[in-house]
């Protein structure tokens, strides 16, 4: 499953890099992207398992900038 999400604060490329770095580790996960640009995250994960590797994106995220929040919907 690929899902996009807004990204709220995040503040600079680096950080849009580390979190996609970091993302791109979990088990389970296929590929991501982070766009600093366009304040945008594209998760592409198991379809079985999408909503218990959001919850580690997310504290992926909060690890590497505290500030930026993912817009769930």
């Amino acid at each position: 499953m690929k899902k996009s999400f807004k990204l709220e604060d995040l503040d600079c490329a680096n950080c849009a890099a580390k979190i996609e770095t970091a993302i791109k580790k979990l088990d389970g996960v296929n590929d991501a992207t982070v766009s600093f640009i366009n304040q945008k995250m594209t998760v592409d994960a198991d379809d079985e398992r999408f909503d218990e590797i959001m919850k580690a994106v997310v504290k992926c995220v909060a690890k590497v900038e505290p500030d930026c929040r993912i817009l769930l919907k």
